[in-house]
């Protein structure tokens, strides 16, 4: 074919299909209605750049909300594949509501740093940025969301205070369904910072939390009432467990994560609300701890509201310095906040701790205390290899209600010692609800 014939073919070809991507104005004029979240006309796709089409300014003093809602209005409406950019830059975000549903699929881009007001007076509920009820969402772009919490940690006393102020959860994630989040960070979050709440199947890879120690109720990412995440290669340093499971979470996948410092990575705690789901499906794989309180634990309320959680399993799990490596607890009870006299009524069965090794920072590496009322069923506990070289002796194990399966190594001797007669020690507080008030999901 000659040269002739090439252009011949191409001019036709753009007759036929005419580009669908339409410029916009700088200002982001929209048509007018439409809910927050969606518009009611259909847009082309393509890229919607915020800066250059929306007016945003990266000058940390003006207000991304406005540009943002307008762009995403834009890209909901269309029903081709829309992306959304946020470029390199550092803006202020006062507050994001991103909602669908969406009649195509949406892209962010996020490669600046977003961040919030870091006074918490200036929030009215526990929301910073929301995606709600949106289907095919993917996030990516190497950005941050930097929640500015110092002053906000400063004030919490939800340990002593059980109506104390909840302050805004970084980003949530509700009701998305298909929904990939990858090469994000998430930091100095005010409280948690991730919620995910009634999602199915949503994966999180190379994702990043950045939280310092001393930060209160600030879990990396909390997972409730969801079917099919999955968490890959990433990293978590935070002031309270690195990923959390409040009820309902199932067919829950962690691989290749390092946490440290905060609390470990924890199932529950369940049983404290009426009406709580059962948890089932767990895995958490591959996974380094490092300088925290807690390992991999899961813990429910005394004197709970019945419930069930089953098939949970820890496998290929390295311990660095922590102080309780592995731990069920069903007599959960921080700051004394629970009836002691009445036993958990979860119900926990096939679970297993498999190729856990390293070093302890107590004395108990190994605590497994059941419910005198339904004690646990079916627990597994092959090569385990924890070393403890304080001053008080080797590590030891104890248990209560609960006769578990044992091969390969066993270092400590898995409950050769008595378990005590009080509860386990808690350091930390009650969490507050991450949904804003007492309700089930929530954590502690």
């Amino acid at each position: 074919m000659g040269v002739k014939e090439i252009i011949t073919v191409i001019s036709v070809l753009l007759l036929l299909f005419p580009s669908t991507v339409k410029p916009r104005a700088v200002g982001g004029a929209q048509p007018a209605g439409g809910a927050q979240g969606g518009a009611p006309g259909g847009g082309g796709g393509g890229t919607l750049d915020v800066v250059a089409q929306f007016g945003a300014k990266a000058d940390e003093k003006t207000d991304l909300s406005q540009p943002l809602l307008n762009a995403w209005k834009e890209a909901c409406a269309s029903p081709a594949p829309s992306q959304i950019v946020i470029p390199a830059g550092t803006f202020l975000l006062s507050r994001a509501v991103l909602e669908g549903p969406c009649k195509g699929p949406v892209d962010i881009q996020v490669q600046g740093t977003i961040k919030a007001p870091p006074d918490p007076s200036h929030f009215k509920d526990d929301t910073w940025v929301i995606f709600n009820r949106i289907e095919g969402f993917t996030m990516s772009g190497g950005g941050i969301f930097d929640g500015q919490g110092a002053l906000a940690w400063s004030k919490n006393d939800c340990h002593k205070n059980k109506k104390c102020t909840l302050f805004p959860i970084n980003i949530r994630f509700h009701y998305l369904t298909n929904a990939y989040i990858h090469d994000i960070t998430t930091k100095d979050s005010k409280q948690f910072n991730v919620n995910v709440l009634e999602c199915k199947n949503i994966t999180f890879e190379r994702f990043t939390v950045s939280n310092p120690e001393h930060s209160l109720n600030t879990d990396g990412i909390h997972i409730g009432r969801s079917d099919g995440v999955t968490i890959l290669h990433s990293e978590i340093k935070t002031g309270d467990d690195c990923i959390s499971f409040g009820d309902g979470s199932k067919n829950v996948v962690v691989n290749g994560i390092s946490c440290g410092p905060g609390h470990g990575i924890s199932i529950g705690s369940l049983g404290r609300y009426q009406g709580e789901q059962p948890v089932a499906g767990i895995k958490i794989a591959n996974c380094t701890i490092t300088n925290t309180m807690n390992g991999v634990r899961i813990k429910s309320w005394p004197a709970s509201y019945p419930g069930t959680a089953s098939d949970m399993h820890f496998e290929d799990i390295t311990m660095d310095n922590v102080s309780n490596p592995i731990i069920i607890d069903q007599q959960y009870c921080p700051w004394n906040q629970c009836d002691l006299k009445n036993p958990s009524r979860i119900k926990l069965s096939n679970i297993s701790f498999k190729n856990i090794r390293g070093t302890a920072a107590g004395k108990e590496a190994v605590k497994i205390f059941c419910s005198a009322a339904f004690p646990c069923e079916g627990v597994e506990l092959a090569d385990i290899d924890l070393t403890y070289t304080g001053p008080d002796g080797p590590a030891i194990s104890q248990c209560s209600n609960v006769s578990p399966k044992l091969s390969g190594k066993q270092n400590p001797p898995i409950c050769a010692v008595p378990a005590p007669t009080s509860p386990v020690g808690q350091a930390g507080p009650a969490k507050a609800s991450p949904g804003g008030k007492a309700s089930p999901g929530a954590t502690a």
